[in-house]
């Protein structure tokens, strides 16, 4: 019985010990499993550590790029607004004049391409032949035969490198002809074409010593269209010149009040993630665009007085327009916003560095539209049409040229005839005087229109060379002694600086030859021409 208690002992010991190795192993990889869990923890934190630091990272670097986006937006909108404030300013500085000759384009002829075809291919080295057999080579059986054969076989395979070599540079020869060919006919073209221009710069240049009307006008254009504007301005002009009173008509066009930036900064809203504009006060745009338009005006003078080395200018009339879209009648429609006449002494008088360029203008007594933005129009001083037929509607001039009134052929009561209908038909009431002494017709007319209207004094003159000022003196008297509104001074030729210069700012209108021209078409339906003859003396030539 004792030695089975002391087996179940043994047995229960073995069990125990077998219980404790496993509860150890179990325990052994309890904790071996919560130190995997802490470290996966510890990764895990880690890794969501890093993420956030990532996102984080990604996040400023997102906000400072948006940042970046509107510090670059607004500096742009900055210098938008600078430039617009500095047209005037910034042509200033600039050299006006333009060198005819200066702008022949530079002779630049093409380069040959196809330089790997001059080289010719040297002519394949004659083949080495090898020595005849000699001392005991030659009491070898064949051996005399097998060199003979060896010599022919290399001489037939020089022959055919010789004869592959000389197709090969027949085939250069020909292409280099084909290459050399084509490329004389593109130095060719080229050369004429520089010539071709050269030869219009000349033209141009001997036109223009020529003082014709058409090269003068064309000098002056490509001076207005040389020069630099901001961006989205039209920059176009229209132009004609008056020989007789060295006067030039500008017709340019404006950039509308769109020029203007409708927004004032920008701004990040980090929180909706939106880049927001803060918008320009509508008065803000008002002032700076009236300010652009007034900067146009005087930068143009400026530009076309100081590029006139050549004294053909005297006065200037500009006329700035707005060319937008009528929305009532869906057509395109010019409305003039600013014009003004001045004077070459008058205008160099200014100090462009100092002005304040709406103040100016109206120290020239240009007219200026009230309200520019609103495209309120101003009458202008002077219409291309009315000096110029080529900005007339065209009409068939050859089939007419016979039947057209040639005003200098006119009797004096024609002549007076003639301005009294013109006259009636452009609305006035007119009264004729006495006849006048040098061939034209003085005439006092009522212009029956409330509050604008009143008596009008008008003198016409049938002249060849151009009216001096005593005859715009003497309608001035004239006008104050009857009491007038407005006195009216017609003449076939023109009128020098002088003229204008006593015309400014006085109730009188002084109408060229070609104005007069273009009035009988347009209101009495009277095509004319202005012909003096050889023998013509003006009938009371003034100083």
């Amino acid at each position: 019985m004792a030695r089975r208690s002391g087996f179940i002992s043994s047995l229960a010991r073995v069990q125990r010990e077998a219980e404790r190795q496993r509860l150890a192993q179990l325990r052994q990889q309890q904790r071996a499993q919560t130190q995997a869990v802490r470290d996966a923890e510890r990764a895990r934190k880690a890794y969501e550590q890093a993420a956030k630091l990532e996102a984080k990272e990604r996040a400023k670097l997102y906000e400072q790029s948006r940042l970046a986006d509107v510090t670059l937006k607004n500096e742009q909108l900055e210098q938008t607004i600078a430039s617009l404030q500095t047209i005037l300013q910034d042509a200033l500085s600039v050299e006006h004049a333009i060198d005819l000759q200066s702008l022949k384009q530079p002779v630049n002829l093409p380069v040959f391409q196809h330089t790997h075809l001059l080289n010719a291919e040297p002519p394949p080295p004659p083949p080495i032949i090898p020595p005849e057999p000699s001392g005991l080579q030659k009491l070898v059986p064949g051996a005399k035969e097998r060199h003979a054969q060896e010599v022919a076989r290399l001489q037939t395979l020089y022959q055919q490198f010789l004869a592959e070599h000389a197709a090969r540079e027949q085939r250069r020869q020909s292409a280099l002809a084909a290459a050399q060919m084509l490329h004389n006919r593109e130095v060719e073209a080229e050369k004429k074409k520089i010539l071709e221009q050269h030869a219009e710069i000349d033209t141009f240049q001997r036109d223009l010593d020529a003082q014709l009307p058409s090269a003068i006008t064309n000098y002056f254009t490509l001076v207005l269209s040389s020069c630099e504007y901001p961006e989205n301005f039209p920059q176009q002009a229209k132009l004609a010149f008056v020989p007789e009173s060295k006067q030039l008509i500008v017709e340019y066009d404006l950039p509308t009040i769109d020029v203007v930036p409708t927004v004032s900064a920008y701004k990040y809203i980090k929180t909706r993630d939106t880049i927001t504009e803060t918008a320009r006060p509508l008065a803000q745009r008002k002032t700076l665009y009236a300010s652009i338009l007034a900067q146009i005006v005087l930068r143009s003078l400026h530009q076309l007085f100081t590029a006139d080395r050549r004294g053909f200018l005297e006065t200037i009339v500009f006329n700035g327009y707005v060319e937008s879209l009528d929305r009532g009648t869906g057509h395109t429609m010019r409305t003039c916003l600013v014009t003004v006449r001045t004077n070459r002494d008058t205008f160099n008088r200014l100090n462009l560095k100092l002005v304040e360029p709406e103040a100016c203008l109206k120290g020239l007594n240009a007219s200026v539209s009230k309200s520019p933005s609103e495209l309120a129009p101003v009458r202008p001083v002077m219409e291309l049409n009315m000096v110029d037929p080529r900005f007339i509607e065209s009409t068939d001039v050859l089939s007419g040229l016979d039947q057209r009134v040639n005003l200098m052929e006119l009797t004096p009561t024609e002549f007076e005839g003639l301005i009294t209908n013109l006259f009636q038909k452009m609305g006035l009431e007119t009264r004729q005087t006495q006849a006048s002494r040098d061939g034209g017709v003085d005439c006092v007319a009522f212009d029956p229109r409330p509050i604008f209207g009143g008596k009008v004094v008008i003198q016409a003159k049938r002249y060849k060379n151009t009216v001096g000022v005593s005859a715009v003196r003497d309608l001035f008297g004239t006008l104050q002694n009857e009491g007038a509104s407005k006195g009216i001074l017609v003449t076939t030729s023109g009128y020098g600086k002088a003229s204008y210069d006593f015309a400014e700012g006085k109730p009188i209108e002084l109408l060229s030859g070609s104005n007069l021209l273009y009035l009988l078409a347009e209101h009495a339906g009277i095509e004319a021409k202005i012909e003096a003859p050889s023998d013509w003396k003006d009938a009371q030539p003034d100083a």
